[in-house]
């Protein structure tokens, strides 16, 4: 087979070589051809890549919640690894090798050199294939709700995305006309053009179905959602420490959320997880029990413990790094807080607290809001200031407390005996008419756990009161969402995109005729 104008033989036999992992001489190729089995695997090589193209996106989408992933794994083995690291070195890796796989086709398909896939890429890309498989197919198993969170995406993502597929698929159309002009088959040439057609047309036409809260008009944007700091500023310090609370108020966040327990002789204290060893030195200090229960120990054995190292040693988030060495020296000193001393610091800082009481199917949970009512009643905060969420016992609250701030987890309900004027929920259980809905009836909406810029500026658009976040520092710096278009400057860019891909795709077919 000739190499057509503008294809030097020494740049095919290099082609031909790394995609076929030998080597190649110009006389040794005259007699090859590119076989029906040669294009199975081709077609084979771009459905992996379009799937593995898809889970990269995932993987980048579901970092916002990967660091409660980390968590369940620390919960079930004890070992600490930031995960998202190790899904994004990976997912780009595979990316990185199908692409360039796919890159080197496409080049020898316009140089009309045969397409001799060697077994050992055969290999792996079936076993990318399987691997990419069980990715989903454990994200769909385990972490179910991260399907909603790619959805979400989508109205931050969908109009971008759409420009970079119509531009792919324009690309595809100079390989795609010389294969057309080299075959023999007119069946296949049909069926193919067909394909093609049918795909570009529905991309043409699918801005039509894109939605996004951020198409508007300046004028018509929401006031910025306030921040709530996620167990204080939990990049910035050890989590429910003080020193994180501080940090959060630095960060200009509204509402201090976290998390409380009651000791076994009924102090209340901030705890998130009904173990102590991810978050203390339980496991030295008291080695026979570090898989005991939170509210096992008493006051004077939870201020033995330190608080603050684990965060140095662990380094749960990547921001460990800005650390000024008086904060490395600070997070040493941290030790678990009373609520008392954490609402004392709340009123000098004049935020509200929000508070989870743990654990909600202990056979004390009475006595546990007892005590924790006891508590914020003698600290003399202005109870308009604390959010109260548990739910167990609500009634006997708003009887003895009747000034705290109800905050529902759940949404309204047809027979609720009282209107809720504020919920609490997951950020992918709201939709955006029903944020909006929740605004026009002065209902204020809370969503959790909002890290990535991207989600904040959709949630934005949206209209959602408050988000709850671990990135308060990366948030308080946002002055607007990341992208706003007015409806006619969006659908003057697709217009646009829209002829320019269809007069390259005429000009491909009517160049390489």
């Amino acid at each position: 087979m000739a190499d057509p104008p503008g294809c030097c033989q020494p740049c095919a036999t290099c082609l031909l070589c790394l995609y076929s992992c030998r080597c190649i001489t110009p006389k040794k190729r005259k007699g090859l051809k590119t076989t029906k089995c040669d294009c199975s695997w081709f077609l084979f090589l771009f459905c992996v890549f379009l799937f593995t193209l898809v889970w990269l996106y995932f993987a980048i989408i579901i970092l916002n919640d990967f660091h409660n992933f980390n968590e369940f794994i620390f919960k079930q083995k004890k070992l600490w690894l930031d995960w998202s690291l190790v899904l994004l070195i990976a997912s780009a890796t595979l990316i990185t090798y199908l692409a360039v796989l796919l890159v080197l086709a496409l080049c020898l398909q316009l140089c009309g050199q045969p397409l001799r896939l060697h077994w050992l890429h055969k290999t792996l890309l079936i076993l990318t294939a399987l691997v990419v498989a069980a990715a989903f197919t454990g994200l769909g198993i385990k972490w179910a709700e991260e399907w909603r969170s790619a959805w979400i995406s989508l109205q931050a993502t969908g109009p971008f995305l759409h420009i970079g597929v119509v531009g792919g698929m324009t690309l595809l159309a100079w390989p795609l006309a010389s294969f057309v002009y080299r075959s023999r088959s007119k069946a296949l040439k049909v069926f193919l053009l067909l394909v093609y057609c049918t795909v570009m047309i529905a991309l043409y036409l699918a801005p039509l179905g894109i939605t996004s809260p951020c198409i508007m008009e300046e004028n018509q944007l929401p006031p910025k959602p306030a921040l709530v700091g996620h167990r204080g500023a939990p990049m910035l310090a050890p989590e429910n420490t003080l020193m994180s609370l501080h940090k959060a108020v630095g960060c200009d966040v509204q509402v201090f959320e976290t998390d409380v327990m009651v000791s076994a002789d009924g102090v209340p204290f901030l705890m998130h997880d009904e173990e102590l060893s991810r978050t203390t030195n339980v496991q030295a200090v008291f080695p026979e029990r570090p898989t005991h229960n939170s509210t096992a120990f008493n006051w004077t054995d939870l201020q033995q413990l330190d608080a603050g190292s684990w965060f140095l040693e662990r380094r749960p988030f990547l921001t460990m790094q800005s650390l000024s060495a008086g904060d490395r020296s600070q997070v040493t000193k941290q030790k678990i807080p009373s609520l008392e001393e954490t609402l004392e610091a709340v009123k000098q800082s004049n935020i509200s607290i929000m508070f989870d009481l743990r654990p909600e199917n202990h056979s004390d949970y009475q006595s546990f809001v007892n005590a924790t009512l006891k508590v914020i009643l003698q600290s003399g905060i202005p109870l308009q200031q604390v959010l109260w969420l548990p739910d167990g016992f609500r009634e006997q609250v708003k009887q003895q407390a009747p000034g705290l701030q109800q905050v529902y987890g759940r949404k309204r309900l047809e027979n609720d005996e009282e209107p809720l004027l504020h919920v609490n929920l997951p950020y992918h259980d709201m939709s955006t008419e029903e944020i909006r809905q929740y605004r026009r009836d002065n209902v204020s909406v809370n969503l959790y756990v909002v890290n990535q810029p991207w989600l904040f500026s959709v949630l934005w658009c949206s209209g959602v009161s408050s988000v709850t976040t671990n990135a308060c520092q990366v948030l308080k710096e946002m002055k607007r969402p990341i992208w706003l278009l007015p409806s006619s400057t969006y659908f003057m860019i697709w217009i646009v995109v829209d002829c320019a891909s269809l007069l390259t795709i005429l000009w491909a077919f009517l160049l390489l005729k």
